[in-house]
């Protein structure tokens, strides 16, 4: 189970990388338009990922920054949210390297944002949601970049699971 998990934070760093150079190629304009999104628009969404990131580490490991709210904004430049989404993405692969089978099998207790109730789960189930969260919004912003034109983006895991951490095999 520790393997998979891995794989699937090394995954979501590639996935991510992806996502975020195409959306460098676009305007101001073209990043924070409104296309019907659950967040609304491409930069909204970004940001959104990284807040729910930063709420479950905050969760699993009593530490860093846990926005208060689901649809907070914490960058409004591209580039600064990129920069923070990196150093949460490396964040996300040391810790997930750092877990044993038996903390995977452990329990965890946090308090929801969105009704304030304590919870008590399990983490390997919890983690599980975690990556697909993230996978499920950066479908959303694959969508978002697709609508604004840009060419569509091969994120699936299967193309990841042919390279070597995002390099394509020698």
């Amino acid at each position: 189970m520790q393997q998979h998990f891995r794989m699937f934070a090394a995954y979501n760093r590639w996935a991510n990388a992806l996502v975020y150079d195409a959306a460098a190629t676009l305007g101001e304009e073209e990043l924070t338009r409104d296309t019907g999104a659950f967040f609304g628009s491409l930069l909204n969404t970004l940001n959104h990922i990284l807040v729910a990131d930063r709420i479950w580490l905050k969760r699993f490991t009593g530490e860093g920054e846990a926005p208060k709210a689901l649809d907070a904004i914490l960058f409004t430049e591209l580039a600064a949210l990129r920069a923070a989404r990196e150093a949460e993405d490396e964040r996300i692969v040391a810790w997930v390297d750092s877990l044993t089978p038996k903390a995977l099998a452990g329990r965890f207790t946090y308090m929801t944002v969105t009704d304030l109730r304590t919870i008590s789960q399990r983490l390997a189930p919890a983690l599980a949601h975690f990556f697909n969260h993230q996978t499920h919004h950066r479908g959303q912003a694959h969508a978002i970049l697709t609508a604004l034109g840009k060419p569509s983006l091969v994120l699936d895991l299967i193309y990841f699971q042919r390279t070597e951490d995002g390099r394509p095999f020698a």
